[in-house]
């Protein structure tokens, strides 16, 4: 058995295993958080309201699998922009330490994105954090958050709803979700948070890039929100080199549900027309497919052979779209790093806070030259950037061993101390 076999093979052992056209939309101090399922995980409405503002909210489960310390958790459905500018439903989770805050100032918020879950919508988050996988990897992130004294708030990301498909590695469809989660969780009366309150940007892996796309997003699209840094781990920061070096591999899976997700995204651009009979199952597939069957059942799989044409990465990355974009192009605005730059440097997207970004010294699945490239963007813009490479495990179990680092990171972050960098 080859290495990227046996560790995708030791995250199973580690894991054990419409409501209506348009809801009605009140501020968030009208809301009681008696909601059903079905207004919470519902086919997606007409949405005209703010972004951050939460449609619906229910209490939710939290088994001790996940953390034994007192907790009070809501599953939520909120407001927030998707690429076309459209306002959209997201659900995701928020959960407040039962005990006292005790630091100074109100209790900060980590606004966290989890890695990949699968493009399935029983495969959400919040639904794996409210009991139906509580076996998930990434509950190690959240517990730790939350015996640090944080609230969590957590976003599932767009494409979780009933009938969706979950938009998987469109960046900036990510970033504004979880952007978006923040303002939701500081604004529900429930929760007890100050709209006032410290955020900290949180993922791994997808997790890692909705980070940083929130990071490069948030001065234009929620400048109120006081976020004091950002943390990164193994990024997928360009898609065109991820897509190439993992077709064929033993995580081929990642790179097929990147395709549904800018294909659901996208629906103009050339996709259907070209599947084969194969093609057309792999789709099928993907769509209802959690993490594990995603890595197991795509494993090794070639984008050739489930296309007529036998295309693989760099010649479909060619095709153009009624508007004459290629899908290359529309890749290419997921990559992270570019037009970003200081307060007042002009640059499209000008950040404000710094960044700890890190990767697996062993890592295997997201290759380590475009990690390393996002990082060296980040510096060369004067973003204050931490960065290692030296975390112990691969790229699954370096998600679980930086933990106690981005805890102190954070700690340092939300008490003022400043980050100079190491860009060197």
């Amino acid at each position: 058995m080859n290495k990227l076999l046996a560790a995708a093979m030791s995250l199973v052992a580690a894991m054990g295993g419409l409501v209506s056209d348009v809801l009605p939309s009140p501020g968030n101090d009208e809301i009681t958080c008696d909601a059903t399922d079905e207004a919470i995980y519902g086919s997606p409405e007409q949405v005209e309201a703010d972004p951050g503002v939460v449609l619906a909210c229910a209490a939710s489960d939290f088994p001790e699998i996940v953390t034994d310390i007192p907790i009070t958790a809501w599953k939520v459905r909120y407001a927030s922009t998707d690429v076309h500018g459209t306002r959209v439903p997201v659900s995701g989770l928020v959960a407040v330490p039962e005990a006292e805050w005790r630091g100074e100032g109100p209790r900060p918020v980590v606004a966290f994105n989890p890695g990949t879950v699968g493009l399935g919508t029983q495969c959400a988050y919040s639904k794996q954090m409210a009991g139906n996988y509580t076996d998930a990897y990434e509950r190690y992130q959240l517990a730790a958050a939350l015996e640090a004294g944080y609230a969590v708030a957590a976003t599932d990301g767009v494409g979780y709803l009933d009938g969706q498909v979950h938009s998987y590695m469109v960046g900036d469809n990510s970033g504004r979700a979880l952007l978006d989660v923040a303002r939701a969780a500081t604004s529900l009366p429930a929760a007890g948070l100050a709209e006032s309150a410290q955020v900290g940007l949180w993922g791994y892996s997808e997790g890692g890039q909705a980070a940083l796309w929130a990071t490069q997003l948030a001065g234009s699209y929620a400048g109120e929100l006081d976020i004091v840094g950002a943390a990164a781990g193994g990024v997928p920061g360009d898609l065109r080199l991820v897509a190439g070096e993992l077709n064929g591999g033993d995580f081929a899976g990642f790179a097929g549900a990147a395709l549904v997700g800018f294909h659901v995204t996208y629906p103009e651009m050339p996709f259907d027309e070209l599947l084969n009979d194969t093609g057309r199952e792999a789709v099928a597939a993907l769509e209802g497919s959690c993490l594990i069957d995603t890595i197991f059942d795509f494993r090794g799989a070639r984008i050739e052979d489930f296309n007529t044409d036998g295309l693989g990465p760099a010649e479909l990355f060619e095709l153009t779209g009624p508007d004459g974009v290629s899908w290359g192009e529309i890749a290419d605005r997921q990559k992270l790093g570019v037009g970003i730059g200081t307060p007042g440097s002009g640059a499209e997207h000008e950040i404000a806070f710094p960044t700890f970004q890190y990767r697996g010294k062993t890592e295997q699945i997201i290759p380590v030259e475009t990690e390393e490239a996002t990082m060296r963007a980040y510096c060369a813009a004067g973003v204050p950037t931490r960065w290692r490479d030296d975390i112990e495990g691969d790229h699954l179990g370096a998600a679980r061993a930086v933990i106690p680092d981005v805890l102190d990171w954070f700690a340092d972050r939300l008490a003022g101390e400043p980050e100079p960098g190491d860009c060197g």
